[in-house]
């Protein structure tokens, strides 16, 4: 395992000794920020009408702010996932770096779990900017606590499961442009998938639909925890690790 915390640690000092990691930070500040004041509003503006027209609604800070902000976060991520992922092993290929990491006394799987636990840590320093907002709201209101780390479990298996795909994309091309550009090709198409089910209601329908990794995040928004959802990130995860594992097995024989 000491390879595999000295290749992740590389590659965390890698995003943060270049601009990449700072301006992923403040996109996701930004944009984070901006749907946390949207739904925070929106929250303060309903619980206004209610006690003015007297009747009262159920307000709820979990189900009407955490949910849909989560939902939002994750089309914010769609985008900046692929930042991340794309230097991952394009980087090695661009700087002729490859051939001496795969020469090297270090075996394929701990590259490839050292190169993504690196990328994991950095998608989690996004989400820690985000729980600065969310801590905002134990200020003024009592949010369930498990709502909000149920939320996070979501967030972060769904960015591991499309990290490890990034990596694989990089794995194939030195041209991180190419790789981002593929992987968010790639993002994009696993969100849409959930829409099948809005065009047809058939069992081929349903069948493709499942493979989205947006519905599968929806229980986790709403506080639920299901087993088969973590099944679901988790056999991503392995599968983008294992194209990625083999892909550096084909460029070892290769080179």
């Amino acid at each position: 395992m000491r390879n595999v915390f000295a290749i992740c640690s590389k590659e965390l000092k890698g995003y943060f000794a270049s601009p990449i990691a700072y301006l992923l930070l403040t996109i996701f500040a930004i944009l984070f920020g901006y749907f946390f004041y949207a739904m925070v509003a929106l929250f303060a503006q309903a619980s206004m009408e209610s006690q003015m027209s007297g009747r009262s609604f159920p307000m709820n800070v979990n189900q009407q702010v955490i949910a849909p902000l989560f939902s939002d976060t994750t089309f914010v991520a769609m985008f900046l996932i692929p930042m991340i992922s794309m230097r991952l092993f394009a980087e090695e290929k661009r700087q002729g770096t490859m051939e001496l990491l795969l020469t090297s006394p270090i075996r394929d799987w701990e590259i490839v779990i050292g190169k993504f636990l690196g990328a994991l840590l950095m998608y989690m320093a996004l989400l820690g900017i985000s729980a600065l907002d969310v801590s905002l709201l134990f200020i003024y209101g009592k949010p369930a606590w498990g709502s909000i780390l149920t939320g996070y479990l979501g967030l972060l298996l769904q960015g591991g499961c499309l990290l490890a795909l990034g990596a694989y994309i990089s794995t194939t091309t030195k041209n991180q442009i190419v790789a981002a550009g593929a992987t968010f090709g790639l993002c994009l198409l696993l969100f849409v998938l959930s829409w099948m089910t809005d065009l047809a209601q058939s069992t081929g329908a349903k069948i493709v639909a499942y493979f989205s990794v947006n519905s599968h995040y929806e229980p986790f928004s709403k506080g639920l925890i299901d087993t088969k959802d973590i099944v679901f990130y988790l056999s991503f995860i392995f599968l983008g690790l294992f194209l990625t594992t083999r892909s550096l097995e084909s460029l070892r024989w290769r080179a």
